[in-house]
Parts: structure tokens; sequence; C-alpha cells
């Protein structure tokens, strides 16, 4: 039987939180860390908003909105920043060593995200490891946490809960809709979220030890 490790990419594996302080930094130097938490909050609502508008102009709508709240006037041209760099964000340095150690062990990985084709097709490059289905907001029409990702990736796929592993480091997109499909799921919880942990079936603070993790949370 074929077994699927999946990924949330933004967050999880690539650096999300340093990728949008960054690209505010070069806007609005000294401003990035506080605006990053109001971007935070904006992003979601301007994915729920619009579900089709694609990735690239939820990055811009989300910075005007967040650059408008603090009082900061944008240049139009420039909310492209954050797609711009995107292609760039760091991968965590945990990320290569668990994906490669996961192939190592018998899984295929896919990716279930929060973006356009073309730039988790920049992103793919980085990570240096080969990904075996990638299913896109663009593919779905619509962003988690709705269904469309997950169910589009069963039906492709032939994935059930007796052979596939959610992990991600999202509460919000990708635990809560895990959890509501019976999926096995591993909440990478890089920033001590205090959100309730009882929403995975495991619980890590990096890719450290994902496989054995991966492992016992698939033989339930």
């Amino acid at each position: 039987m074929t077994r699927w490790a999946t990924f949330d990419c933004f967050g999880t594996l690539v650096d999300w939180r340093h990728g949008i302080t960054t690209g505010i930094e070069l806007l609005f130097p000294g401003r990035g860390a506080e605006l990053l938490e109001v971007y935070n909050r904006i992003e979601p609502q301007v994915q729920a908003e619009v579900p089709v508008r694609r990735y690239r102009e939820v990055l811009a709508e989300s910075l005007r909105r967040t650059a408008a709240e603090a009082g900061l006037a944008l240049v139009p041209d420039d909310a492209s920043v954050l797609a711009t760099g995107l292609p760039y964000w760091p991968v965590f340095p945990d990320t290569r060593p668990a994906l490669a150690a996961l192939r190592e062990a018998g899984w295929r990985l896919a990716l279930l995200t929060n973006c356009d084709r073309d730039l988790i097709g920049e992103t793919q490059r980085r990570l240096e490891v080969p990904i075996d289905a990638i299913v896109t907001a663009e593919d779905v029409g619509g962003y988690k946490p709705g269904l469309a990702h997950f169910e589009r990736f069963a039906s492709s796929f032939g994935a059930t809960r007796e052979n596939w592993v959610h992990v991600a480091q999202s509460h919000f997109h990708d635990m809560v809709p895990a959890q509501a499909l019976g999926l096995p799921r591993v909440w990478i919880n890089r920033h001590a979220d205090p959100r309730d942990p009882a929403v995975a079936d495991a619980v890590l603070p990096g890719l450290d030890d994902l496989v054995a993790t991966v492992e016992r949370v698939h033989a339930g």
C-alpha cells in the first residue's frame, strides 16, 4: 500500500513568518515584527472573501489592508513585494533532512498548499527533496481551512485515513479540517501556539523525530 505524508508548505517547511516580516521591512523598516501580527490576522479574512482570488492578489490585498490599518502609505506597485520575494523565503533547517528521511522510510510526499502553481513551483526547487504530488488553492478554487484540498488529494490518489498522515504547522488552516475529516495528523507547533493540542494525534516543536512520529500516528 502506498503511504502518503502530506504537508502544508508555508509555515511548516518554509519560514512564512520570516518571509512576510522581511517583505514588510523592505517597505517599512523597523515595523516588520509588529505588522506581521496584523497581517497574520488579515490574510485569512481576505482568503475567505473571494476564494478564487489568486494567492498573489491575497498577498497584495492583505498587505494593503495591513498598511492602511497601521496608517502607513503604501505605494501601489509595492503591494507586490511579498509575491516577488516568496520564491526566496528560507526553508527551515529541519525540513530537508525530515523529508529525505520520510522518503527513505517509504513514504510518498505531497503538498496541500494555499498557494498558486507558479509560486509553489518556485518554492519547490528550494526543498531539494522530490515531491510526488501538489494540490494548490489555484487547483481547487479555494483556501484551507476549507476541505477542498484534502478532498481533491483523496480523490486523485486514493488516499484514506488508512494510508495518509497530514503534517502541518497551522492549527486553523490544517489541523482543524484534518480532524474534521478524521485524518491522522501531526501538529508542528513551531511557535508554542497555546491552542488545544487535542486537535492533533501528535505534537512536535519542529520536524526532528518526524519519521518515528508519523509511523506511530499511522499505526494508530
